[in-house]
C-alpha cells in the first residue's frame, strides 16, 4: 500500500449559503490524499500502473466548479468522483478550505475534511 498526495490545490469557486457567496465567489484550498496498492508501479515505472495525481487534481477542479451550499457536499462529490476515476484507490481523504470566509471578524479559513474507503 502507498499514498498519493495532491496538496494546496488553489481554486476560485462559488460555494456558500449566502447569495453573495454564489455571485462573488472566493478562494479555496483543497488537499487530497489517496491510498492504494502502488507496488506494481514502483517496479514498472508506468503511469498506467499507478494512481495518477493529474486525474486526482482534475476531479477536484471539475467538482469545485459546480456550486454547493455546504463544503461537506462538495467534498463528498469530490470523493465520489475520485472513486469513479480510479479503481486503484482504496481510501481517500479530502480537505476543502474556504479562505477568508464571510463570518464576521478575521478568520483565515474554515475547512471540512472527509475520509472514505471503498
Amino acid at each position: 500500500m502507498g499514498k498519493v498526495y495532491v496538496e494546496n490545490i488553489q481554486v476560485y469557486a462559488y460555494h456558500g449559503c449566502l447569495p453573495e457567496e454564489t455571485l462573488i465567489g472566493s478562494d479555496y484550498r483543497v488537499d487530497v490524499w489517496v491510498e492504494g496498492d502502488l507496488s506494481t508501479s514502483a517496479v514498472s515505472d508506468q503511469l498506467a500502473d499507478t494512481i495518477d495525481y493529474v486525474t486526482l487534481c482534475a476531479c477536484v477542479r471539475e467538482e469545485m466548479a459546480t456550486p454547493s451550499k455546504l463544503l461537506e457536499h462538495v467534498a463528498q462529490r469530490i470523493l465520489d468522483r475520485i472513486f469513479e476515476a480510479s479503481a486503484q484507490v482504496t481510501l481517500a481523504n479530502i480537505k476543502v478550505a474556504k479562505i477568508n470566509p464571510p463570518i464576521g471578524g478575521h478568520v483565515a479559513s474554515v475547512a471540512v475534511e472527509l475520509e472514505q474507503g471503498r
